[in-house]
């Protein structure tokens, strides 16, 4: 694979955006290093534009007539290599070097078949998704089934007006898609690939724990009930040294407001806080919803059950920092030319001790190591993540480029993120496509 074209701009006009970055797609395709002729489009937008997707999306699909397949969805933010577009009219668009036979485009009026007829198999699946589509969670645990690794990436649409998805595969006419124009709203679309893509991933959290890990003993729905045999509100205010006992209970509500709460699912073993002080990929961080005075219990926002693993947490810049450069320096030595085994995509927690193979990982389609280089990366990053959160404009994506390089990348500020199988919030899953 060459290096995958990519472009961005912002504008109040869609097609002026638009219009600068084809300018900066052609010049790129002119060049020997790049993809000439990409059939796979990822189109990435700001909710500024989503009322206008179906005709910007027109426009692009007209233009690029090569480009055959495209998937994407809506954001409050795109980021590129390097830049960051937040709460403006933008788009990030990358035409992707993949050959025809190892990808396929679906959506939920097209879906990825269980045992397509093809004889395509999927390793893996960019995912974009509603977050208001009814089951989302037992949504994703089918998609992921229908991969031989199990393992998706992407994330959940994030807009103050539509949630928009694009989709559409083979000369935009998808099997199944009927009439369809391209444009979705809800449910589930993405891109599957097959065992000739190699792909790297990595997740990172933003979230340090403030306690000790607790087994949740008790539990009503979406109620925390019991840590440890304790009433989990007395336990999540000892953990905070505060009470609402007496006086003034607003500094005390300030600092739960400030918590979170991380979870592993019953039987799993937790990862990577005993060791390293901070959550592995096992580890879903929700929002603490409400507290149960009644019943001294915590609320969250999640299904919890008892044997579930649960750790009081809060956001840190100094740790989300720290953990997006330990992903990237990850990416970075998995294709070091010093290692000369094949590499399937690999996906870890954050020590880098559960790795499944993926992409790369038959014989027809492993990669040696040495000389494997990165042609472009798809960034899904929470919403209350990037420069904001980090200390200045487009700070996390400089992280991201300066660990990296200048590769292309393209991506958007999701309302949840996906890998695995999981669906997390705080969280950043960067995924790096890899050509000899």
């Amino acid at each position: 694979m060459k290096l995958f074209p990519t472009g961005h701009a912002t504008h109040p006009q869609w097609r002026m955006a638009a219009a600068l970055v084809l300018a900066q797609l052609r010049a790129q395709m002119s060049l020997p290093e790049y993809a000439s002729a990409p059939t796979l489009g990822l189109l990435y937008i700001t909710d500024h534009y989503a009322s206008e997707a179906q005709a910007l999306f027109d426009y692009l699909s007209s233009e690029l007539s090569e480009v055959t397949d495209w998937s994407g969805t809506v954001g409050v933010g795109v980021s590129a290599s390097n830049a960051e577009y937040f709460d403006e009219p933008a788009l990030s668009v990358m035409l992707l070097d993949v050959p025809a036979d190892q990808y396929r485009v679906f959506s939920g009026v097209a879906p990825l078949p269980r045992n397509p007829a093809s004889g395509f198999e999927a390793y893996t699946a960019l995912v974009h998704a509603d977050g208001h589509t009814a089951e989302l969670a037992e949504l994703l645990d089918e998609m992921a089934a229908r991969t031989a690794t199990g393992y998706l990436f992407g994330g959940l649409s994030a807009s103050r007006s539509n949630n928009v998805q694009f989709a559409v595969g083979g000369d935009g006419n998808m099997a199944g898609q009927g009439g369809a124009s391209g444009v979705f709203d809800g449910g589930l679309s993405g891109v599957a690939f097959g065992a000739g893509v190699a792909l790297v991933s990595r997740v990172t959290q933003g979230c340090q724990p403030v306690g000790v890990q607790h087994t949740i003993t008790a539990a009503h729905e979406n109620v925390v009930l019991q840590l440890d045999g304790e009433p989990a509100l007395d336990v999540l205010l000892d953990t905070l040294e505060v009470s609402l006992d007496g006086g003034d209970p607003q500094p005390a509500l300030r600092k739960v407001r400030a918590t979170l709460a991380g979870l592993v699912n019953a039987g799993e073993q937790p990862q990577g806080q005993r060791r390293t002080g901070h959550f592995g990929t096992d580890t879903r961080v929700r929002h603490i919803v409400g507290l149960d005075a009644t019943r001294r219990g915590v609320a969250l926002a999640d299904h919890v059950e008892p044997g579930m693993h649960l750790t009081f947490c809060q956001r840190n810049v100094a740790a989300a920092r720290a953990d997006l450069m330990r992903i990237c320096a990850e990416i970075r030595e998995e294709l070091s030319p010093e290692e000369l085994e094949t590499a399937p995509l690999v996906s870890s927690d954050a020590q880098g001790g559960q790795q499944a193979a993926a992409p790369g990982a038959s014989a027809a389609g492993a990669l040696p190591q040495t000389g494997r280089r990165i042609c472009g990366a798809i960034y899904v990053s929470c919403s209350g993540r990037g420069g904001p959160h980090f200390g200045g404009p487009s700070a996390e994506l400089q992280i991201v480029r300066h660990a990296l390089g200048d590769v292309p990348l393209v991506g958007f500020f999701a309302g949840g993120e996906i890998a695995h199988h999981h669906l997390y919030g705080y969280t950043g899953v960067l995924t790096v496509f890899v050509g000899a």
